[in-house]
Protein backbone atom coordinates (compact mmCIF):
# COMPACT_ATOMS: atom_id res chain seq x y z
CA UNK A 1 0.00 0.00 0.00
CA UNK A 2 1.33 3.41 -0.94
CA UNK A 3 1.80 5.83 1.93
CA UNK A 4 0.27 9.02 0.51
CA UNK A 5 1.99 11.02 3.23
CA UNK A 6 5.18 10.65 1.19
CA UNK A 7 3.73 13.05 -1.38
CA UNK A 8 4.28 15.79 1.20
CA UNK A 9 7.98 14.90 1.60
CA UNK A 10 10.38 16.35 -0.96
CA UNK A 11 13.74 15.09 -2.16
CA UNK A 12 16.67 17.12 -0.86
CA UNK A 13 18.31 17.41 -4.31
CA UNK A 14 15.41 17.70 -6.78
CA UNK A 15 12.71 19.40 -4.68
CA UNK A 16 10.23 16.85 -6.03
CA UNK A 17 7.99 14.53 -3.96
CA UNK A 18 10.02 11.52 -2.76
CA UNK A 19 8.00 9.05 -4.85
CA UNK A 20 8.49 11.06 -8.06
CA UNK A 21 12.19 11.63 -7.42
CA UNK A 22 12.80 7.97 -6.58
CA UNK A 23 11.41 6.94 -9.97
CA UNK A 24 14.04 9.08 -11.71
CA UNK A 25 17.13 9.31 -9.50
CA UNK A 26 19.93 6.78 -10.03
CA UNK A 27 21.94 5.54 -7.06
CA UNK A 28 24.18 2.88 -8.63
CA UNK A 29 25.57 1.94 -12.05
CA UNK A 30 26.96 -1.28 -13.51
CA UNK A 31 28.82 -1.29 -16.87
CA UNK A 32 27.47 -3.53 -19.63
CA UNK A 33 30.41 -5.72 -20.62
CA UNK A 34 28.75 -8.47 -22.68
CA UNK A 35 27.66 -6.48 -25.72
CA UNK A 36 23.94 -6.31 -24.98
CA UNK A 37 22.01 -3.76 -27.02
CA UNK A 38 18.85 -1.68 -27.04
CA UNK A 39 16.41 -2.02 -29.94
CA UNK A 40 14.43 0.98 -31.12
CA UNK A 41 12.25 2.10 -34.00
CA UNK A 42 11.08 5.45 -35.33
CA UNK A 43 8.34 6.79 -37.55
CA UNK A 44 10.41 6.34 -40.72
CA UNK A 45 11.69 2.82 -39.99
CA UNK A 46 8.55 0.89 -40.88
CA UNK A 47 8.98 -2.61 -39.50
CA UNK A 48 12.76 -2.26 -39.22
CA UNK A 49 14.49 -2.07 -35.85
CA UNK A 50 17.76 -0.30 -35.05
CA UNK A 51 20.18 -1.12 -32.27
CA UNK A 52 22.47 0.79 -29.91
CA UNK A 53 24.99 -0.70 -27.54
CA UNK A 54 23.94 -0.39 -23.90
CA UNK A 55 26.41 1.62 -21.85
CA UNK A 56 25.39 0.37 -18.43
CA UNK A 57 22.56 -0.69 -16.15
CA UNK A 58 21.27 1.68 -13.51
CA UNK A 59 19.52 1.18 -10.18
CA UNK A 60 17.00 3.87 -9.30
CA UNK A 61 16.15 4.98 -5.78
CA UNK A 62 12.80 3.17 -6.07
CA UNK A 63 14.53 -0.16 -6.79
CA UNK A 64 13.90 -0.24 -10.55
CA UNK A 65 16.75 -1.42 -12.80
CA UNK A 66 16.99 -0.21 -16.42
CA UNK A 67 19.48 -0.16 -19.27
CA UNK A 68 21.06 3.20 -20.09
CA UNK A 69 22.25 4.59 -23.43
CA UNK A 70 23.73 7.95 -24.52
CA UNK A 71 20.77 9.44 -26.40
CA UNK A 72 20.80 12.89 -28.01
CA UNK A 73 22.20 15.27 -25.36
CA UNK A 74 21.99 13.08 -22.24
CA UNK A 75 22.10 9.52 -20.96
CA UNK A 76 18.63 8.01 -20.92
CA UNK A 77 16.87 4.99 -19.47
CA UNK A 78 15.97 2.76 -22.43
CA UNK A 79 12.26 2.32 -21.54
CA UNK A 80 11.87 6.12 -21.40
CA UNK A 81 12.67 6.52 -25.11
CA UNK A 82 9.13 6.92 -26.45
CA UNK A 83 9.24 9.63 -29.12
CA UNK A 84 7.87 8.26 -32.45
CA UNK A 85 10.03 10.71 -34.45
CA UNK A 86 13.39 10.40 -32.68
CA UNK A 87 12.99 6.85 -31.46
CA UNK A 88 10.86 4.43 -29.50
CA UNK A 89 12.19 1.66 -27.21
CA UNK A 90 11.36 -1.83 -28.51
CA UNK A 91 13.30 -4.04 -26.11
CA UNK A 92 16.75 -5.29 -25.19
CA UNK A 93 18.75 -7.56 -27.49
CA UNK A 94 21.47 -10.17 -27.06
CA UNK A 95 23.24 -10.36 -30.45
CA UNK A 96 25.18 -13.46 -29.38
CA UNK A 97 22.05 -15.61 -29.25
CA UNK A 98 19.79 -13.27 -31.24
CA UNK A 99 17.29 -13.01 -28.39
CA UNK A 100 14.99 -10.08 -27.63
CA UNK A 101 14.01 -9.52 -24.00
CA UNK A 102 12.23 -6.80 -22.05
CA UNK A 103 13.42 -7.08 -18.45
CA UNK A 104 17.00 -6.42 -17.27
CA UNK A 105 19.17 -9.56 -16.86
CA UNK A 106 18.79 -11.05 -13.40
CA UNK A 107 22.56 -11.06 -12.85
CA UNK A 108 22.66 -7.27 -13.33
CA UNK A 109 19.77 -6.76 -10.93
CA UNK A 110 21.52 -8.86 -8.29
CA UNK A 111 24.84 -7.08 -8.89
CA UNK A 112 23.32 -3.63 -8.55
CA UNK A 113 21.21 -4.43 -5.50
CA UNK A 114 24.13 -6.14 -3.76
CA UNK A 115 26.53 -3.29 -4.55
CA UNK A 116 24.03 -0.66 -3.41
CA UNK A 117 23.57 -2.48 -0.13
CA UNK A 118 27.32 -2.89 0.38
CA UNK A 119 28.18 0.71 -0.50
CA UNK A 120 25.13 2.19 1.19
CA UNK A 121 25.87 5.86 1.66
CA UNK A 122 23.77 8.98 2.01
CA UNK A 123 25.19 12.28 0.83
CA UNK A 124 23.81 15.76 1.50
CA UNK A 125 25.82 17.31 -1.35
CA UNK A 126 24.25 17.08 -4.81
CA UNK A 127 27.61 17.58 -6.53
CA UNK A 128 29.37 14.75 -4.67
CA UNK A 129 30.52 11.93 -6.95
CA UNK A 130 29.06 8.57 -5.93
CA UNK A 131 30.53 6.50 -8.73
CA UNK A 132 32.43 6.77 -12.01
CA UNK A 133 32.51 4.09 -14.69
CA UNK A 134 34.57 3.97 -17.91
CA UNK A 135 32.91 4.41 -21.28
CA UNK A 136 33.15 1.05 -23.04
CA UNK A 137 31.13 1.75 -26.21
CA UNK A 138 33.15 4.51 -27.88
CA UNK A 139 30.85 7.41 -27.10
CA UNK A 140 31.79 10.80 -28.55
CA UNK A 141 30.47 14.25 -27.71
CA UNK A 142 29.76 16.60 -30.59
CA UNK A 143 30.34 20.33 -30.21
CA UNK A 144 29.52 23.24 -32.50
CA UNK A 145 31.10 26.67 -32.43
CA UNK A 146 29.11 29.86 -31.86
CA UNK A 147 28.97 30.57 -35.59
CA UNK A 148 27.54 27.08 -36.22
CA UNK A 149 30.20 26.43 -38.84
CA UNK A 150 32.55 23.91 -37.25
CA UNK A 151 31.93 20.51 -35.66
CA UNK A 152 34.31 19.12 -33.05
CA UNK A 153 34.36 15.58 -31.67
CA UNK A 154 35.65 14.56 -28.25
CA UNK A 155 35.88 11.04 -26.86
CA UNK A 156 34.00 10.36 -23.65
CA UNK A 157 36.36 8.79 -21.11
CA UNK A 158 33.89 8.00 -18.35
CA UNK A 159 30.45 8.57 -16.88
CA UNK A 160 30.14 10.19 -13.47
CA UNK A 161 27.16 9.56 -11.17
CA UNK A 162 26.46 12.38 -8.73
CA UNK A 163 24.55 12.23 -5.45
CA UNK A 164 21.79 14.20 -7.17
CA UNK A 165 21.26 11.21 -9.46
CA UNK A 166 22.56 13.04 -12.53
CA UNK A 167 24.99 11.25 -14.87
CA UNK A 168 27.54 13.25 -16.87
CA UNK A 169 29.84 12.19 -19.69
CA UNK A 170 33.42 13.18 -18.84
CA UNK A 171 35.86 14.61 -21.40
CA UNK A 172 39.59 15.38 -21.30
CA UNK A 173 40.84 18.94 -20.88
CA UNK A 174 44.12 18.41 -22.72
CA UNK A 175 45.58 21.64 -21.32
CA UNK A 176 45.77 20.23 -17.80
CA UNK A 177 46.68 16.58 -18.43
CA UNK A 178 49.53 15.57 -16.14
CA UNK A 179 49.74 11.80 -16.66
CA UNK A 180 48.61 9.35 -19.31
CA UNK A 181 46.58 7.34 -19.94
CA UNK A 182 43.75 9.47 -18.59
CA UNK A 183 41.57 7.27 -16.39
CA UNK A 184 38.15 7.75 -14.79
CA UNK A 185 38.39 10.12 -11.85
CA UNK A 186 41.32 12.10 -13.27
CA UNK A 187 41.34 15.79 -12.34
CA UNK A 188 41.63 16.78 -16.00
CA UNK A 189 38.13 15.50 -16.80
CA UNK A 190 35.16 17.82 -17.18
CA UNK A 191 31.43 17.19 -17.89
CA UNK A 192 30.27 17.46 -21.48
CA UNK A 193 26.71 18.47 -20.60
CA UNK A 194 27.90 21.59 -18.80
CA UNK A 195 30.20 22.72 -21.62
CA UNK A 196 29.59 25.56 -24.07
CA UNK A 197 28.84 24.35 -27.57
CA UNK A 198 27.90 20.80 -26.57
CA UNK A 199 25.14 19.35 -28.76
CA UNK A 200 24.84 15.56 -28.74
CA UNK A 201 26.38 12.21 -27.90
CA UNK A 202 27.08 9.67 -30.64
CA UNK A 203 28.42 6.14 -30.51
CA UNK A 204 31.67 5.29 -32.28
CA UNK A 205 30.26 4.11 -35.61
CA UNK A 206 28.61 7.49 -36.23
CA UNK A 207 31.64 9.35 -34.88
CA UNK A 208 33.90 7.43 -37.27
CA UNK A 209 31.70 8.40 -40.23
CA UNK A 210 31.98 12.04 -39.20
CA UNK A 211 35.75 11.74 -38.84
CA UNK A 212 36.02 10.19 -42.31
CA UNK A 213 33.85 13.02 -43.68
CA UNK A 214 31.15 10.67 -44.95
CA UNK A 215 28.85 13.03 -46.93
CA UNK A 216 25.56 11.52 -45.75
CA UNK A 217 26.68 11.46 -42.13
CA UNK A 218 27.95 15.05 -42.28
CA UNK A 219 24.71 16.27 -43.83
CA UNK A 220 22.59 14.48 -41.24
CA UNK A 221 24.69 15.66 -38.31
CA UNK A 222 24.81 19.21 -39.57
CA UNK A 223 21.04 19.31 -39.87
CA UNK A 224 20.68 17.87 -36.38
CA UNK A 225 23.13 20.08 -34.52
CA UNK A 226 22.09 23.32 -36.22
CA UNK A 227 18.38 22.85 -35.57
CA UNK A 228 16.92 25.19 -32.90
Amino acid sequence: MTDHRLSNVVDLFTGEPIETSASRRFIRLSPELDGLEMLYSNSSSGSDLYSLKILCWGLKANGEVVGLVPWLNSIVACPEIKDPLDGRFEGYYDPGIEEIFYAPPIHKIVELETAAEYFEYESSKAEEVLQEIPDTIGTHAVFMDDQREKLTLAEVVSWRLYASGEIHGMLIDHDIVETTPVLPGDLCLYPAQESSGFRYFFQHHIANKIKSEDPEALAAIAALVTSP
